[in-house]
């Protein structure tokens, strides 16, 4: 392995064979002496003004443009406490970076959550972990029948950065996101899907062509049961005020089960197809729906079901025709994927996965603030995620023989095999050697983007995962299976953004861009700079005020 800051590594996670204590709770790995990171987790204030850093190395002087960030910024409301990390109000970060200077400015998205809570001093929308109290204004009989009232979807859009039309939003997973200027973080417009497609929610990783065609995904419910449905947004505006108009669904696959649905976070797009991974992570509708009055929040009606396989679905972006082939894995759980391309009559797809699907559940606050043996605990229940390989025959007829591995691509060893007339069995390839299991696996994957997704590609970046959260990143190079680290004591590296260089001829020319938390030091966030082809760090530019530990970024480039 080719790494960058060897060094012994203490913390390591050692591989241990599932197994079940006497709680039954499955125990994946044997760490002991994790430290402490509960400051990743704590409110800080917002920055609107932008505020200069303190730069140490060089940042190269062709970066120009804004690095924003979205993540919870905020776990109290007066007296009462959120329960999930992913309930946390959302906090918006510009690092502004021209001529090798950076400035650094935060803005609360001004979100009717938001602003709800603010003005009443405590929450009073629903999140995805926290459900809200009866408002102790009312009389006894309005809070008992407030119990009945459906879940109100949140707009506190905490997730990501995405572009819709040349425009910026920011998203979470309910069909409610919010305009912003990338300038002044200011939010300018909410956006409902509900108001253009009968959605009632989108993923808050929608894929883009390169003319600026955007696809995504959503869900429907009905007297018919639930539908997963393909959507696609046009790539230009007719007028400055336009948000989401021309918005089409492509197509509805319905859910096999109609009362529970599987959840996604993401899903994946290659030149010609979008392909939806149908895992066995499943929400119980009726639990949903009933929440509120059993006092339970929405996180109460999502499970895992291991008796459940996987399936793959294609969708061709240009007719919305399902592929009626069906490919089948065994049970895994996937949030982010990395790549998707066409090659030899194969569809090959790359994601991080997993072969359990609860560690959703583990990122209650409570268990980031843990320490000692209680957070060593929490983080033996969640099972490792790594980078695999599925690759998926497209030219399968009646000729096609069955019950032998239909995969002829050379040095790759997944399997697909037919096991009926549309069926197609597969197994995965591993993405990485024995060496990425010491540094915990890998998330957050991200790749240069705009020239190689949908593209055969050698390099991805993520966080390795020592931790709950990330602690490390990582250059992983698929043709070598070999890897680059970059890793400091106590430091908390977040979602790796690929930026490439002017007049790029490789791969990987170009830096990554990584905000990293410091959760034993005060104010010493940092904003850092990585050659991505050495993985050798160029620079820092240091915050005096502290950040979260936040989701998805993205970089706006100046003209």
């Amino acid at each position: 392995m080719s790494a960058i800051k060897q060094k012994e590594n203490k913390t390591a996670p050692k591989k241990v064979k599932s197994k079940k204590s006497k709680k039954n709770i499955n125990h994946f790995t044997d760490v002991h002496g994790l430290p402490c990171i509960e400051n990743i987790v704590c409110s800080v204030e917002e920055t609107p003004q932008p505020i200069t850093t303190k730069i140490s190395g060089k940042f190269p002087e062709w970066i120009n443009g804004s690095f924003l960030r979205n993540g919870p910024g905020k776990f109290e409301i007066g007296n009462q406490k959120f329960n999930h990390w992913f309930d946390g109000m959302a906090l918006l970060h510009q690092f502004k970076i021209s001529e090798g200077q950076v400035t650094y400015k935060s803005r609360f998205l001004s979100s009717e959550s938001y602003q709800a809570n603010n003005e009443n001093n405590r929450i009073t929308v629903s999140e995805f972990g926290t459900v809200t109290v009866p408002d102790p204004c009312k009389n006894v009989f309005q809070r008992f029948l407030s119990k009945f009232e459906l879940p109100k979807p949140t707009d506190n859009a905490n997730v990501s950065f995405v572009t819709y039309k040349g425009d910026y939003y920011v998203s979470t997973e309910t069909n409610l996101m919010h305009k912003v200027d990338p300038e002044t973080l200011e939010t300018t417009k909410k956006v409902n899907w509900s108001d253009f497609i009968a959605v009632n929610g989108a993923t808050a990783h929608p894929h883009t062509e390169p003319d600026g065609t955007t696809y995504n995904m959503g869900n429907s419910y009905s007297s018919k049961g639930s539908y997963y449905n393909i959507i696609e947004v046009p790539p230009t505006k007719n007028n400055s005020k336009e948000t989401l108009e021309g918005v089409k669904v492509l197509c509805s696959i319905p859910s096999v089960d109609k009362t529970k649905p599987s959840y996604y976070h993401s899903f994946a797009m290659s030149q010609n197809y979008v392909v939806f991974i149908e895992q066995p992570i499943k929400m119980d509708l009726l639990k949903i729906v009933t929440a509120k009055l059993r006092g339970k929040s929405i996180s109460d009606g999502i499970y895992w079901d291991p008796k459940l396989n996987t399936t793959f679905h294609l969708i061709h972006k240009k007719t919305g025709k399902v592929n009626s082939l069906k490919y089948i894995a065994k049970p895994l759980s996937t949030f982010h994927q990395i790549n998707a391309f066409e090659e030899d009559g194969y569809l090959i797809i790359d994601m991080c996965a997993s072969d359990d699907g609860t560690a959703i559940g583990n990122y209650n606050i409570q268990n980031l603030r843990k320490s000692g043996e209680d957070l060593d605990e929490v983080y033996n229940t969640m099972c490792r995620v790594f980078p695999r390989r599925f690759v998926l025959p497209l030219n399968v007829d009646d000729k096609t023989p069955y019950n032998q591995n239909l995969n002829n691509l050379p040095k790759s060893s997944a399997t697909s095999l037919r096991i009926g007339k549309n069926k197609i069995f597969c197994t995965h390839e591993d993405l990485h050697g024995e060496d990425l299991h010491q540094y915990g696996g890998l998330e957050f994957p991200a790749i240069n983007y705009d020239k190689y997704n949908t593209h055969p590609y050698r390099y991805f970046y993520g966080c390795g995962f020592r931790h709950l959260v990330g602690d490390t990143l990582i250059k992983m190079d698929i043709q070598n299976k070999t890897m680059k680290v970059w890793e400091q004591d106590d430091l908390y590296p977040s979602e790796p953004v690929f930026v490439p260089s002017p007049n790029a001829t490789e791969e990987d020319d170009g830096v990554i861009l990584s905000v990293v938390i410091t959760p034993k030091m005060d104010k010493r966030t940092f904003l850092l700079v990585l050659d991505a082809k050495t993985f050798e760090e160029l620079a820092r530019a240091e915050v005096p005020v502290n950040i979260p530990y936040g989701f998805h970024g993205t970089f706006n480039a100046s003209a």
